[in-house]
């Protein structure tokens, strides 16, 4: 476990330095995917890229799932789920909220039936690296992270994020109505991979958002449960699938249920997607 958290950090560290040392001045977009503000930038490639190639050589019989080159089988039954750069709105726009999520998972690499070993969430701008390995804690540049008991839900700072298609984000500004005036306050900062470690580090106390894909929370999540927090879906259903919830376990509970009062994971409209 402990080679699997090295190798990790290595790797986020590596790609986070080429991500932060090879912006240009002006960042361009290379594609886009669910919509025209879902972007990709040449460096989201070049990160990917340098992970996989880093992959190769340190574990060349595990499986790798990156956001940007899919999933190539491996035959270690250890799979590596990679986001080059989490945040990349951020990253085009000069923003420091970015980082590279590195994680290692065994069993299918879905949230639901995984198990994640390790990971590593380095923010090249911030220079804070989180690591985490299964039964070994979580640390944020070494320092050992619990996540305390949270104030009451009116106290709480919470974390969120928005989808990239209108609906979804109509749908998504209707929650946010029904939670903001039940909560401390609300901040989006556009990267989930560091939300999620901002909850193990106690500077949010709840973060949710739902559509989080395999890459988003596999490093972050696994930082929060290793703190001592919860990650979960609603209804009973894990996270990742529909909604992601994060916190301290009794501040997740309350949160989820009023986002199933808003009905927060139904079907956006028309053609609309449900998870």
């Amino acid at each position: 476990m402990s080679e699997l958290v090295a190798v990790a950090e290595r790797i986020a560290r590596e790609a986070g330095r080429l991500v932060l040392e090879g912006r240009p001045e002006t960042v361009g977009v290379a594609a886009t995917k669910s919509s025209a503000v879902d972007v990709v930038t040449a460096m989201d490639l070049a990160s990917e890229d340098l992970v996989r190639r880093m992959l190769a050589e340190l574990r060349p019989h595990d499986a790798i799932l990156g956001e940007e080159g899919g999933h190539r089988s491996g035959t270690s039954g250890v799979t590596w789920v990679v986001d080059p750069i989490d945040g990349t709105v951020n990253y085009l726009y000069g923003l420091p909220a970015y980082a590279v999520s590195v994680a290692a998972v065994v069993g299918e690499p879905t949230p639901a039936t995984w198990t994640a070993l390790a990971g590593c969430v380095h923010a090249p701008a911030t220079r804070e690296t989180w690591t985490a390995g299964r039964g070994l804690g979580a640390h944020l540049d070494g320092r050992r992270l619990t996540v305390a008991a949270a104030p009451p839900l009116g106290g709480c700072l919470v974390g969120t994020g928005f989808g990239y298609v209108a609906e979804r984000r109509r749908a998504q500004a209707r929650v946010l109505a029904a939670v903001l005036p039940r909560v401390r306050d609300v901040r989006r900062m556009g990267a989930a991979a560091i939300d999620l470690c901002q909850v193990a580090t106690g500077r949010l106390d709840l973060y949710y958002e739902r559509g989080l894909q395999p890459w988003d929370l596999a490093a972050g999540a696994l930082v929060v449960t290793e703190a001592g927090g919860v990650v979960a879906g609603l209804r009973g259903a894990p996270a990742g699938s529909g909604m992601t919830v994060a916190g301290a376990s009794e501040r997740v509970a309350e949160l989820a249920r009023i986002l199933e009062e808003q009905e927060a994971d139904a079907p956006d409209g028309p053609g609309g997607e449900s998870g």
